[in-house]
């Protein structure tokens, strides 16, 4: 089970990496795949890394579709 603070509306992926406990080299596969997270598109523009945000429903389907990673 993950527990998380109910006033969290967006994850980054480090932190989703760090509740799931699914890499991020594997997570960013399944996000692809799956369609999951949303890219955020004002840092893309700034210049800045562009980083991906999961809602509360895009953790809970990581956690149901993916184990945690064992390396």
């Amino acid at each position: 089970m993950v527990r998380i603070k109910s006033s969290q509306k967006f994850f980054t992926e480090d932190e989703v990496a760090n509740i799931t406990g699914i890499c991020l080299d594997h997570m960013r596969g399944l996000v692809q795949n799956k369609h999951l997270g949303r890219l955020t598109r004002a840092a893309e523009a700034a210049g800045t890394k562009a980083q991906l945000l999961f809602t509360h429903t895009d953790l809970m389907i990581l956690t149901v579709i993916h184990p945690p990673c064992g390396h």
